[in-house]
């Protein structure tokens, strides 16, 4: 069973992997820009910076914002070009093992993780909505349901069979799930951090 899907090419996936990373780059790659600008003048006004709540600049110099000892961004600029590569591999026409699948899920898992981190930090610590973070969070989210449910579907992953359907069925909704997954994010921001009061 596992054989006869994995030949199938996932294009859409690739695709998906291609324009997720090409978006996150440049967020990652704006991020960096920016903190590159704070380091050479500590007063510099950000373009990213609208208002108190909407701003990148308080992010990039907390501790949350250079988490292992380097600004954050560092991590999307070199994580980023992962999925570019597999999406593009898989176009050309590359089959992975099945060891690739699970490592890659690994790592798009750590991503997810830090994510939901990096959300709550933002929202309940800093009480901030950085742009390029949030457009970090918007292709991570989706990007790490599809590897999910594909490694689930497709068998790579072992799970009983009423599962693997169960993936496979989903696969057609996940932007539905990343749009439930966005709007409870907004939810607890508004919650929190009262965010349509600060607009209007």
């Amino acid at each position: 069973m596992t054989q006869s899907v994995s030949r199938t090419r996932p294009t859409a996936l690739a695709v998906w992997f291609i324009i997720a990373g090409a978006i996150g780059w440049w967020a990652a790659f704006s991020l960096t820009m920016e903190r590159l600008h704070l380091l050479s003048d500590p007063d510099a006004i950000l373009g990213c910076n609208f208002s108190p709540l909407v701003q990148c600049g308080k992010n990039l110099t907390s501790w949350q914002g250079a988490l292992f000892g380097f600004p954050n961004p560092i991590l999307g600029l070199t994580g980023w070009v992962a999925p570019i590569v597999v999406g593009a591999a898989i176009l050309a026409g590359a089959r992975f093992a099945r060891w690739f699948w699970l490592l890659f899920l690994a790592g798009v898992t750590l991503a997810f993780v830090f994510v939901i981190w990096l959300i709550s930090q933002s929202v309940f610590v800093l009480g901030t909505l950085c742009p390029w973070c949030m457009v970090t969070w918007v292709v991570t989210i989706p990007t790490f349901y599809a590897v999910l449910l594909h490694v689930l579907r497709t068998g790579i992953l072992p799970a009983p069979r009423r599962v693997r359907g169960g993936a496979d069925r989903l696969t057609s909704w996940i932007p539905l799930l990343a749009v439930v997954s966005y709007a409870i994010i907004a939810i607890i921001a508004q919650l929190r951090l009262d965010v349509l009061g600060s607009l209007f």
